[in-house]
């Protein structure tokens, strides 16, 4: 396959003259872009920028005052590179005298400068308790300054410390380490420096207040620079993704022999079971280099015991449960699926475990070598949510993810809450997940639509996982990508 050219672009947004839709002070605005993907294929994409007067603390947008929208071409941003037009309302009239600006930005820079920051004896700007502190790093712009990052509030102190954050140096500074930056904390005008300590001057109040020095002071603990990697570049530094499939053989999919059950193969050779390995198989076989994938069942009476078993190899040889490529999971799955007994119950947490412990010994990796994940096919009534959710948040500090495919019509609330968009999934004890490895997407809402549609969109958070855990543990990837020869094309991740 071909490797995929890809450029990368930064937009960063700004509004002026905005319609007031709140009574006694300004409103709090909020940009929703949505991009409309018009061929699978290629980049041409439409985009649409909504803007909002957000006034409580929902996701739905339903119930915020909208403030007008522009909808343009990505190739209307970039070939102008400062785009500015009026907004309209939803009739398309004009929303008052709003404009929207939008600034393109090739990135070519992929190194981040990350941070840690700290401040004490701040001013206290509020009556009643103390000031709640955030900083705000400005870029140099042709125009002025542009913010680039803001950080987290911490409420009621004077003495913050602030979590550690990271800032794109193509967003900081336009990856030129010599341009100037700005720094405010909270209401003060800037000071500026590196890896040192420096006063947040208060302008007004210097000249009023003979005597003042300050109204605080920052420290930057942390200042260093260093090389983001994307996904392509641990796959073409040689990291592997290893493949393991399981599959549900509960008694709730029916009778196999039955054209209503879920396990049945149609006179076509087909089933959603066959069709969501297909799919996703395909794409992620590419990124394997010996493409033997171990292949699992659970859920069902295997020979010759007769006993329930959640953890089983399609191939019914313990020892050696791989299957060459996806064409030989598909085998394995048309060779077991008259041989066992469908039964119960529907519990996760085994195959979970069992592909964890290969992740745990991956740990102990130097370099981003290796990364697991587990495809989880079933008709999405769970047993055990409690030792699954538990296994997850587990499987949260490893390098895993793990995607579940629904087919059929139940009701998939349970595999909702387990996919973590919402927030970060809890265990019963309390204990949070590190990361949110879990993606879940239901097979029927892609029953009419390509191939590819559904793999995208199951392989869609699997290059951010990747990423997110070897950057948390700065793991490198074993070779150098910009001297190694093309990877497959990542145009499905």
């Amino acid at each position: 396959m071909a490797t995929q050219c890809v450029t990368k672009v930064e937009l960063t947004v700004s509004c002026e003259n905005l319609l007031d839709k709140d009574i006694g002070s300004k409103s709090d605005p909020l940009c929703n872009v949505y991009v409309l993907i018009t061929n699978w294929l290629n980049l041409l994409q439409k985009l649409k920028f909504g803007i909002y007067d957000i006034d409580n603390k929902t996701v739905d947008l339903s119930d915020d005052d909208f403030l007008g929208e522009l909808e343009c071409t990505l190739g209307q941003v970039v070939s102008s590179r400062k785009h500015t037009r009026p907004l309209v309302l939803k009739n398309n009239r004009p929303a008052g005298r709003g404009t929207i600006t939008i600034i393109a930005e090739e990135i070519k820079d992929n190194r981040v400068v990350n941070f840690e920051a700290e401040a004490r004896k701040l001013d206290n700007k509020d009556f009643f308790g103390k000031s709640d502190p955030y900083l705000e790093f400005y870029k140099q712009t042709e125009t002025g300054w542009q913010l680039a990052h803001r950080t987290e509030v911490v409420k009621n102190n004077l003495n913050p410390t602030w979590k550690p954050f990271r800032i794109p140096l193509q967003s900081l500074c336009g990856g030129d380490m010599d341009k100037h930056i700005k720094v405010c904390r909270h209401t003060t005008t800037p000071g500026y420096s590196v890896c040192a300590e420096f006063e947040c001057i208060n302008s007004k109040k210097q000249q009023k207040k003979k005597g003042y020095k300050n109204s605080g002071v920052v420290s930057v603990k942390l200042c260093q620079v260093v090389k983001e990697y994307t996904f392509l570049d641990y796959i073409m530094g040689g990291c592997q993704i290893n493949f393991t499939v399981g599959i549900d053989f509960t008694g709730s999919n029916g009778d196999p022999k039955s054209p209503r059950s879920l396990h049945y193969i149609s006179p076509q050779g087909v089933n959603e079971y066959l069709s969501a390995i297909w799919s996703v198989g395909m794409v992620i076989q590419d990124y394997d280099s010996d493409k033997m994938f171990p292949a699992f069942g659970f859920g069902a009476q295997i020979p010759p015991t007769w006993q329930v078993s959640h953890e089983f190899p399609l191939n019914f040889n313990p020892a050696n449960p791989f299957c060459a490529g996806i064409e030989g999971v598909v085998e394995a799955y048309r060779v077991c699926l008259p041989q066992v007994k469908l039964y119960g119950p529907t519990n996760f947490s085994p195959i979970i475990n069992h592909v964890a412990r290969f992740a745990m010994q991956a740990t102990q990796q130097k370099t981003a070598s290796q990364y697991f994940v587990l495809l989880i096919i079933t008709d999405g009534v769970i047993t055990d949510l409690d030792q699954t959710r538990s296994a997850i948040v587990n499987a949260s500090r490893l390098p895993m993810s793990i995607i579940i495919i629904g087919v059929g019509g139940a009701d998939f609330t349970a595999m909702e809450f387990l996919d973590g968009d919402d927030g970060r999934l809890r265990a019963p004890t309390g204990e949070t997940a590190a990361r949110d490895i879990v993606q879940f997407v239901p097979f029927r809402q892609f029953q009419n639509a390509p191939r590819e549609a559904l793999a995208q969109s199951v392989l869609a958070e699997l290059p951010g996982q990747v990423v997110s855990y070897f950057s948390i543990h700065k793991l490198k990837p074993p070779h150098d990508p910009e001297s190694q020869p093309s990877a497959p094309s990542a145009s499905a991740l």
